[in-house]
């Protein structure tokens, strides 16, 4: 061989086989014998040929690749729901590439652009609010899309996701049985979020419901960090009177809020209680353990990619699926000091 790429010839003579029975083991290895494809196997190994699939693409129109865009990889909030959509379709021979937004709409915008560039056949997306110019490209280019991370019932959108605000009132509804009634929130920043904004809504909404007067509950949005958290319980732990309770839009927030309350001597749930949202490993191993809404993030991201597959195979087949959260109580969560 010359210092070029083997080729599939190359393959077929070092495992002594025909070129369209190469073919076969890489396209349709059920009609071709066991012996016969552990012998092409070896040969692709020993040779480290990789298949050209670009002829298959232009005879099927697909590329068998699907891009997804999440808003950040810096924390361990996407990470269980994108590696089971990324091994559901790995099974069915997808290759996925990401991207990262930032939670900026506008490089959401160049990630897509950049996906749909590189051949996808159907994005994944996080979210549904996202501006004009982003859905015109997409409804433009009929690109099959998914979204993620929530859900709208009757929207002609795709969506495998769960209610955010009905979560957040859920949460919002446990901290008043357990009998707080001066509480804070320290949400995600939700302009261009609509996940952040959604679970904040819910828990207004609970807390409205329940009589208290919302005017007097401490409402701070910040960045998704340990020391953004820490920043916004400064701010909180300086009010008079001190909230008993405060409620975090997810678990990095909720985590940064008991480390720094117990780093400044404050005891959690005893001084204060502290929520979360989206039950990330972290939840459980923080001291206390952290209470906390369980999204069914590997639920979500297999279903997501049975249900994106679907519709880039056969337009129109592909279904919306609400996902259920419930809530899971661990030590973070008491009822107000006396």
């Amino acid at each position: 061989m010359n210092g070029n790429a083997p080729t599939l010839d190359d393959v077929a003579r070092a495992a002594g086989v025909s070129a369209a029975t190469i073919s076969r083991c890489i396209n349709s290895p059920d009609r071709v014998a066991e012996s016969t494809r552990r012998r092409v196997q070896d040969a692709i190994d020993q040779l480290g040929y990789t298949p050209n699939f670009g002829g298959r693409a232009l005879a099927t129109r697909r590329t068998n690749i699907v891009g997804a865009v999440i808003p950040s990889m810096a924390n361990a909030i996407f990470a269980e729901g994108i590696q089971a959509f990324q091994e559901e379709l790995s099974r069915e021979k997808v290759t996925l590439l990401i991207g990262s937004s930032n939670y900026d709409p506008d490089y959401e915008f160049e990630q897509i652009q950049t996906l749909i560039s590189h051949g996808a056949d159907g994005l994944l997306l996080v979210g549904s609010n996202r501006p004009e110019r982003t859905q015109r490209f997409l409804d433009a280019r009929r690109i099959p899309t998914l979204n993620v991370w929530c859900y709208q019932p009757g929207s002609d959108q795709l969506f495998v996701g769960f209610d955010n605000c009905r979560a957040g009132a859920d949460i919002a509804h446990l901290v008043i049985e357990s009998g707080h009634r001066n509480l804070a929130i320290v949400s995600g920043i939700c302009e261009g979020n609509d996940r952040a904004a959604d679970r904040l809504a819910g828990m207004k909404q609970a807390i409205g419901a329940k009589g208290i007067d919302l005017s007097q509950v401490t409402v701070l949005q910040t960045k998704y960090s340990f020391e953004h958290a820490a920043r916004a319980f400064d701010t909180i732990i300086a009010q008079s009177p001190r909230p008993t309770a405060i409620l975090a839009g997810n678990d990095v927030l909720a985590v940064g809020l008991i480390e720094r309350a117990r780093s400044l001597g404050f005891s959690v749930p005893g001084d204060l209680s502290v929520t979360g949202f989206d039950d990330i490993s972290v939840a459980q191993f923080v001291e206390p353990g952290l209470t906390t809404v369980r999204v069914p993030q590997v639920q979500m991201g297999q279903r997501a990619a049975e249900e994106l597959l679907a519709e880039i195979r056969h337009p129109g087949s592909g279904k919306s699926v609400e996902m259920l959260t419930h809530i899971i109580r661990r030590g973070s969560l008491g009822p107000p000091s006396a």
